[in-house]
């Protein structure tokens, strides 16, 4: 299947498994927890600048792990983009 993006077009194969999306989510909640922890050494330590981007990676793992379980269909789940 091909779609536009940004003047280019994109192939899409539709070929990841259920368990690829699985381990992804369990990687995501991994190093969002890790970004949550260099979070509080940084506040620990005064680095606001190291707060500021462990706090930016860890939001954005948050939309990358709600995406993933609502791709796999998790109950309670809404619209990643809500």
């Amino acid at each position: 299947m091909t779609m536009p993006h940004n003047g280019q077009e994109v192939v899409r194969t539709f070929n990841r498994t259920w368990d690829e999306i699985e381990q992804m989510l369990t990687l995501a909640e991994a190093k969002r927890k890790q970004w949550k922890n260099w979070f509080d050494d940084c506040k620990n330590s005064g680095d606001r600048e190291g707060m500021k981007e462990a706090a930016r990676n860890h939001k954005a793992l948050d939309g990358v792990i709600k995406t993933l379980r609502w791709t796999l269909g998790e109950v309670g789940v809404e619209d990643p983009l809500a």
